[in-house]
C-alpha cells in the first residue's frame, strides 16, 4: 500500500525522489510542482468526457469509461516510470483520489514504493499561499531603469547571499520592454509556486536580497503577503550614471527587428506623451536606439522617482546609495552588506 503524505514531507522528499504528477496535461502546463513530471491518466479530452460522465450518469460509470481509457495506456505508464531510475516515486492528482491511487497501484506491481500527496495538488496549492507569510529580513535594491539591479543580484548570489529574483522567476525584465527576448511568462500561479519553492528555501535570520518591483512583473503579480513585506522593507539605492544605463537598455533590448521595440514603445505613449512617443519611434526605426533609450529613459526616472518620494518623502534621495559603474568588483557584495547594516531598520 503507497504511504499518504502530508505536503511538506512530500516536498522534503522530492529533494531526492522524483515526482510524478498524473493531471491531465492542461492542469500540468497551466501550473504544477516545480521539478515534476507530468503522467497523465486522462488526455484533456478524455478528463472532460469522464467528468461529463461523473455528473450525468454517476461514479461507476465514469470509473468502468476511465478503465477503458486508461488500461491501454498502462504499459507506457510502466517505461515511463521505470525510466526514472528510482526506486522510489511520488504521486500526487488534483486531490489525493483516485487518479493518483491507480497510478500507485500499478507502479507498486512493478515494485516500486510509492507516497501520495495527501489532499494532492489542492493541499499543495494551499501550503504555497501559506508560505508568503513567513518573515523575511528583506533588503530592497532599488534604482532607475538600466541601474544593473539584476546584476548586483546575481553578484550577491554568487556570494552566497539569500537572492530572491522575482524577474528571473517571471520571465520578464519589468515596464512595457521587459518581455523582448525572453520566453513566455508563466501563469500567476505557476510564478506562485516556484517562488514559494525559494521563499521555503530561506534561512528567516538571514538577509533576502530583492529588487524593488512593482506589483505585477509583466502579467504576473507578487502576493500581497510577500508585497507588503517588501513594501516595508529597507531600500538600497542603486546609482548608475545615465550614459551607463542607456548602454544597458541598448544591450538588453537591441535586436535586428525593432518591431517588439517600437510595439513596447507605442503601449506607453499616453504615459510617455504623443510627442515623446513619435520621437521615440522615429528615433528607433532610424536605427537610432541610443535617442529612442534615452526618451524613454527619462520618463522612467521621472515615474521612480515620483514613487520613492511617495514612499520615503522628501529624503529618499539620502537613502543609502551604491554607485555601480557596471564593474563587478570583488568587494561589490561586501559593499552592499556594509550598506545594509547602516540602515535604521533592525535587519
Amino acid at each position: 500500500m503507497p504511504k499518504v503524505i502530508n505536503t511538506e514531507e512530500f516536498l522534503n522528499l522530492s529533494k531526492t525522489i522524483p515526482i510524478i504528477d498524473v493531471r491531465s496535461p492542461g492542469e500540468y502546463d497551466h501550473a504544477h510542482i516545480p521539478g515534476a513530471l507530468n503522467l497523465p491518466l486522462f488526455s484533456n479530452e478524455e478528463r472532460a468526457e469522464v467528468g461529463t460522465i461523473y455528473k450525468q450518469r454517476g461514479r461507476v460509470k465514469a470509473v468502468q469509461r476511465g478503465l477503458e481509457i486508461v488500461g491501454p495506456k498502462m504499459s507506457q505508464f510502466s517505461k515511463s516510470a521505470l525510466a526514472l531510475n528510482s526506486q522510489q516515486v511520488l504521486v500526487h492528482c488534483w486531490r489525493g483520489g483516485m487518479r493518483s491511487s491507480s497510478m500507485a497501484w500499478l507502479l507498486e506491481t512493478l515494485g516500486l514504493e510509492c507516497y501520495l500527496l495527501e489532499g494532492g495538488y489542492k493541499s499543495y496549492r494551499n501550503y504555497v499561499l501559506n508560505s508568503f507569510e513567513k518573515g523575511l529580513k528583506i533588503v530592497l535594491l532599488g534604482g532607475f531603469t538600466g541601474s544593473g539591479k539584476t546584476d548586483l543580484l546575481t553578484i550577491l548570489k554568487d556570494s552566497g547571499e539569500q537572492v530572491i529574483d522575482l524577474e528571473g522567476l517571471a520571465n520578464h525584465k519589468g515596464s512595457a520592454f521587459g518581455s523582448i527576448g525572453l520566453p513566455p511568462q508563466p501563469s500567476s500561479e505557476m510564478f506562485e509556486n516556484m517562488l514559494s519553492e525559494e521563499i521555503i528555501a530561506t534561512n528567516p535570520h538571514n538577509i533576502v536580497w530583492i529588487e524593488d518591483e512593482s506589483r505585477n512583473v509583466g502579467k504576473v503579480f507578487v502576493p500581497e503577503k510577500l508585497w507588503l513585506q517588501m513594501r516595508n522593507a529597507p531600500l538600497i539605492k542603486i546609482d548608475t550614471p545615465f550614459d551607463t544605463r542607456v548602454e544597458r537598455l541598448i544591450r538588453d533590448y537591441a535586436t535586428d527587428d525593432t518591431k517588439p521595440l517600437e510595439m513596447s514603445i507605442a503601449k506607453i505613449e499616453k504615459r510617455l506623451g504623443y510627442d515623446n512617443c513619435k520621437f521615440a519611434l522615429e528615433a528607433c526605426r532610424a536605427g537610432d536606439l541610443k535617442k529612442a533609450a534615452e526618451i524613454c529613459l527619462i520618463y522612467y526616472d521621472k515615474a521612480y522617482a515620483s514613487q520613492l518620494n511617495s514612499r520615503f518623502g522628501a529624503d529618499w534621495e539620502k537613502l543609502p546609495t551604491l554607485t555601480y559603474t557596471g564593474e563587478s568588483g570583488n568587494n561589490i557584495s561586501q559593499e552592499l552588506k556594509s550598506l545594509a547594516e547602516t540602515l535604521n531598520r533592525n535587519i
